[in-house]
């Protein structure tokens, strides 16, 4: 399907251009028909003679109903300038075009109606020079009488040519659906409408509202029942889980996850102004309106602080209104998450960067190079494409190079804390993340490099060890345990020795020492030689057994019969026996 705007003209020209091409009354209200005046957008839709489907919004033209203009517009790819043969160009085509260019409007044609009534030429001959300087360039051109019907013909071709030239939308595409009505049908409950300019819809389809979950019970398209509906196209989507006061035009129903909800920007005029703006501009986009403060960066840079989030990505454009000037500016989204501005200069220094700010993946690069760590989830959904640089670690974006650049100080830190507590085998991942500034500790493992390695929480060296005093006393007691493996040396034997807590802790930390419990301590392997001497006791066993097949004292064998019981060796028996598991 094709969807296509109606445009330019304050009275019913539009309108009956839009009956005669479709067979519909595209406006809705009883008031609008009696004044002949359209109020709100209407819709309307028609097979065209060469088979394509098209849907036309019909937008109000008087100036006091702007808003419900822009409301219809901006989610439409293509325009329908309507231009009245016995009027000409009026105040209101010139607004209707202005908005067109801001938006950035590329594909439409110009319709002279009224033609029955007076010379088209003049009025083609102008609207055709005026549009030229405008981002619609020299559209093709048709004169028709919507009452004799002459004209039409041509207008329909006309129509096949210009939407044949429209870029394909992606069907793939994350879906952001601006709702620009809400009601509700007896039986079915709460229905909205929009135009679906990329993705697909289907019944089923779960959309973020806010922050709440709808799920799409069924859906219409052009009046018609559909189990899925592709972009470009009008939709009637009937909801769950909203009820119809809670939802209104500006909304949007998003794929979740795939758009950052923002009340900061930083924006670029995409036309740059020598006048001076205001300090505060109305902001809008799809069918939402929303108020913003200004804050002028520099050259066609802005800042803008919206009175409420809107769902962004870079890239998008957005329309900026000036009420008091009736002034509108197209603007591009560059980041929805600015950086924040403290220093003096700040400002003109954030312009001149977003001023040299590529666009596509040379902009993602830029960006993420600036942020230097982020989450893929979070940049996706800013709008950028994942440059194929990044180091991507588990959810995590990391800017090219800077994983090695912050690998080489790691030995450094490791080195400086090891100096500073000598009995520990290296730093604990939280320091070296504090160190580093890593925003995660799930980072911590994209930096450390061989020969350093993470072991119990730590990084430490493969030729890191104990001081060499401590060494030594370990060496002795473990000679000692060699020939009796569960003789475990008494807290004097260990004070004497030099193994105090600290040192003790250090030596279970590198692995050449086991505790057992508090001032037990035997070598590493201590668990198979008691499994090794249990089995050969009759099961199950007392502990006065397994004491005597360890050949040690009840100081060492109660602690190591319950430290082999937690670590599901043995099993304890009611009767207080036990058996290997």
């Amino acid at each position: 399907m094709d969807v296509i705007a109606t445009a330019g003209h304050v009275d019913h020209g539009k309108s009956t251009l839009v009956r005669a091409l479709t067979g519909m009354e595209p406006d809705r209200w009883e008031e609008e028909r009696r004044r002949g005046l359209t109020i709100d957008l209407g819709f309307a839709w028609t097979t065209l003679p060469g088979g394509r489907r098209l849907a036309v919004v019909d937008v109000p033209g008087h100036e006091r109903f702007v808003g419900n203009m822009l409301a219809g517009v901006g989610s439409v790819p293509a325009a329908l300038v309507v231009v009245a043969a016995d009027d000409g160009w009026s105040a209101q085509t010139a607004e209707h075009v202005a908005v067109l260019d801001a938006l950035g409007v590329r594909h439409g044609l110009l319709a002279v109606t009224k033609a029955d009534l007076a010379d088209p030429g003049p009025a083609l001959a102008d609207a055709t020079e005026r549009l030229a300087g405008t981002s619609l360039g020299r559209l093709p051109a048709v004169a028709v009488s919507a009452r004799s019907g002459a004209g039409v013909p041509e207008l329909t071709a006309a129509l096949e040519g210009v939407l044949a030239a429209l870029p394909a939308p992606d069907p793939a595409a994350a879906v952001r659906l601006w709702v620009d009505r809400a009601f509700t049908i007896r039986g079915a409950g709460t229905v909205v409408t929009g135009t679906l300019a990329a993705g697909t819809v289907r019944a089923g389809d779960r959309f973020a509202l806010g922050d709440r979950e709808v799920t799409v019970r069924g859906l219409q398209s052009l009046g018609a029942p559909v189990e899925s509906a592709t972009a470009t196209a009008r939709v009637a989507l009937n909801l769950r889980g909203v009820a119809v006061e809670e939802i209104a035009r500006g909304d949007a129903l998003l794929t979740p996850g795939a758009f950052r909800r923002t009340a900061e920007l930083d924006v670029s005029l995409a036309t740059p102004t020598e006048d001076r703006l205001p300090a505060e501009l109305v902001v809008h986009i799809g069918s939402a309106t929303v108020s913003a403060r200004v804050r002028p960066l520099d050259g066609s840079a802005l800042r803008l602080r919206l009175s409420a989030e809107l769902p962004l990505r870079v890239g998008d454009r957005l329309l900026l209104r000036d009420p008091g000037a009736r002034r509108v500016l197209g603007a591009d989204v560059r980041d929805v998450d600015p950086p924040e501005l403290r220093r003096r200069g700040a400002a003109r220094s954030r312009g001149a960067e977003l001023a040299g700010q590529p666009a596509g993946e040379a902009g993602a690069l830029a960006d993420l190079t600036r942020r230097r760590f982020v989450r893929r989830a979070d940049f996706v959904a800013m709008g950028w494409p994942v440059p194929a640089d990044a180091t991507e670690v588990g959810p995590w974006l990391i800017a090219p190079g800077l994983a090695d650049e912050l690998a080489a100080r790691v030995p450094q830190v490791v080195a400086r804390y090891r100096q500073l507590r000598p009995l520990e085998t290296g730093p604990p991942i939280a320091v070296l993340r504090s160190a580093l500034e890593l925003p995660d500790a799930d980072l911590v493992p994209a930096v450390v490099r061989p020969p350093l390695a993470l072991r119990d929480g730590r990084v430490v060296a493969g030729s890191a060890g104990l001081p060499p005093h401590v060494q030594r006393a370990v060496d002795e007691v473990r000679a000692r345990l060699a020939g009796a493996p569960f003789a475990a040396p008494e807290a004097p034997d260990l004070v004497a020795a030099g193994l105090g807590p600290r040192e003790l802790a250090a030596a279970v930390r590198d692995e050449q020492l086991v505790r057992i419990a508090e001032g037990i301590y035997l070598a590493p392997g201590v668990a198979e030689e008691a499994r090794r001497r249990l089995a050969g006791l009759p099961q199950p066993f007392t502990l006065s057994d397994a004491r005597k097949a360890w050949d040690t004292t009840r100081r060492v064998a109660v602690p190591l019969a319950e430290w082999l019981d937690a670590r599901g060796v043995t099993v304890r028996q009611p009767d207080n026996t036990r058996r290997l598991r």
